[in-house]
C-alpha cells in the first residue's frame, strides 16, 4: 500500500515538472479556425449495458464526460503544440462535480470518482489515429474484461486514463491547425477533428497479427497490432505501427463466443 502511495506521488509529480519545465508547447488555445474542413468524425453509445456492471455508473458516466468535454471542445492544436488530455481536464474530483463511475483495477470491475472518462480516451484515440497527428503517449488495460460485443473498432483500438500520469498526448508535426468538437447529445458522446485547410492524404486503420492463446496456467492471453495506413495522392501506400496489444482475457473466449452465436 505505501509502495503504491509513494509510486503514485511519484509520477504524478514527475507529470506536473513535464508541463511546467519542459519545452513542450502545449495546446490550450480555444476559438474557431478561420477556414474549417471537417476531417474524421467518431461517435460511440453512452449507456452501454454491461456483465455485472449497475446501470447507476453508466448514468454517472455521462455526468463525468460532460464535465471532461467542456474543456476540451474547440481546442486547437497548432503547428508544433502537444495535446493532453489530463493537462486540460484536470484531476477529476467529487469537489467539481465528479460521480463514482466504472474503473477497472487490475483487472477487477471497480468504482471511482470520475470513472468511464476511459470511454473519451478511446474516441480520441481513434479519431488521432485517422489523421496525420502523431500519437505520442497511449496506455491500454493489461487485462481484457469484456467480451467482444457489438464492437465497431478492434480490439485495442482504445486507452486507458488515471490522473494525471496516464494520459493520451499526441503532436502536431504537420504545417496545418487541427481543432477538436467533442460533445454529449441523449444517446452518442461524439467527436469530429477539423482541419484548417483541406488534408490531401487518406487515413484508415487496420488490426493485424490477432491471435488468443492459451498460456500454460490455463487462461488466455489475446495479441494484435493496430496500424494506420496513409494513401498518399499519387496512390502510395504508407503504414505505421501505432500501437501493439498483449492483455490477459479475464473469460473463457470459446465459451463466450459459442454462447453469442
Amino acid at each position: 500500500m505505501i509502495r503504491q502511495i509513494v509510486g503514485k506521488w511519484y509520477y504524478r509529480t514527475k507529470r506536473r515538472m513535464d508541463w511546467t519545465f519542459s519545452d513542450k508547447k502545449w495546446a490550450q488555445e480555444r476559438g474557431e479556425l478561420i477556414t474549417q474542413h471537417t476531417f474524421f468524425q467518431h461517435q460511440s453509445l453512452i449507456l452501454r449495458p454491461l456483465k455485472d456492471v449497475d446501470m447507476y455508473l453508466q448514468e454517472n458516466k455521462r455526468v463525468n464526460l460532460q464535465l471532461a468535454v467542456a474543456h476540451l471542445n474547440n481546442i486547437i492544436i497548432r503547428p508544433g503544440e502537444t495535446f493532453s488530455i489530463w493537462k486540460l481536464v484536470g484531476r477529476p474530483s467529487q469537489q467539481k462535480g465528479y460521480l463514482d463511475g466504472l474503473v477497472l483495477k487490475q483487472g477487477q470491475i471497480s468504482k471511482g470518482t470520475g470513472g468511464g472518462l476511459c470511454q473519451l480516451g478511446n474516441l480520441l484515440f481513434w479519431m488521432f489515429a485517422h489523421s496525420p497527428l502523431t500519437i505520442k503517449e497511449r496506455y491500454r488495460h493489461g487485462f481484457d474484461v469484456f467480451p467482444d460485443v457489438n464492437r465497431k473498432v478492434p480490439f485495442g483500438a482504445g486507452v486507458t486514463l488515471a490522473y494525471n500520469h496516464i494520459d493520451l498526448q499526441v503532436k502536431n508535426e504537420t504545417n496545418e491547425s487541427f481543432q477538436l468538437k467533442v460533445w454529449l447529445d441523449e444517446t452518442h458522446l461524439r467527436g469530429a477533428l477539423i482541419s484548417s485547410e483541406p488534408v490531401a492524404a487518406n487515413y484508415s486503420v487496420e488490426e493485424r497479427n490477432h491471435i488468443i492463446k492459451q498460456q500454460i496456467w490455463g487462461g488466455y492471453s489475446r495479441h494484435n497490432q493496430i496500424v494506420q495506413i496513409k494513401e498518399s495522392p499519387d496512390g502510395s501506400f504508407e503504414e505505421r505501427l501505432l500501437v501493439e496489444n498483449h492483455t490477459i482475457m479475464m473469460y473463457n473466449p470459446f465459451l463466450e463466443n459459442s454462447k453469442a452465436g
